[in-house]
């Protein structure tokens, strides 16, 4: 009877083992990671000017960030922006600003603009995922991001000037 017991036990146990086995493959799931890319949206128009002769040098579609979630984001997972697409930040204050590229995809010129709408330093082809902090020269209101590159394309240069509007 001892014997019976033990090999009832036994089967039993390897039935609940092999059951076990079985529902634990059940529950795996495919695990599949979902990219989401991240599209430009147009929310304003920017004007870059001369300084010197307030002549047009470019025109650009804007996305504003002027919210602690959009400013700390930016352009952040981003593939790529269009030439004729930027982002403009808007602080509440004027202030000595850094940025880095923590995250970015996509190289930069980072462009320090003051409370009056001047610009006052301009960070030059920023490098994609480098933290490194790219700090303005002066208090800036404003900081504009483009693709690398074209601040020396629009021969750009501090006092030049930005209009913009949201839509």
């Amino acid at each position: 009877m001892k014997h019976q017991w033990l090999k009832l036990l036994a089967v039993s146990s390897f039935g609940i083992l092999c059951f076990y086995i079985v529902s634990c493959k059940e529950q795996k799931q495919n695990s599949t990671v979902k990219t989401v890319t991240i599209s430009f949206k147009k929310e304003g128009e920017l004007q870059l000017k001369k300084a010197t002769s307030d002549s047009l040098i470019a025109s650009l579609n804007i996305e504003i960030a002027d919210d602690d979630y959009s400013t700390q984001t930016g352009l952040m997972y981003r593939k790529s922006m269009e030439d004729n697409q930027a982002m403009l930040f808007i602080f509440p204050d004027s202030d000595y600003r850094s940025f880095y590229m923590k995250n970015t995809k996509i190289p930069l010129d980072i462009i320090y603009i003051s409370e009056d709408k001047r610009i006052v330093s301009i960070q030059k082809n920023a490098k994609p995922m480098d933290e490194t902090s790219l700090p303005s020269e002066a208090p800036a209101t404003y900081v504009l991001e483009v693709n690398a590159g074209l601040s020396d394309t629009w021969n750009l240069e501090k006092g030049d000037t930005i209009e913009f509007k949201s839509n």
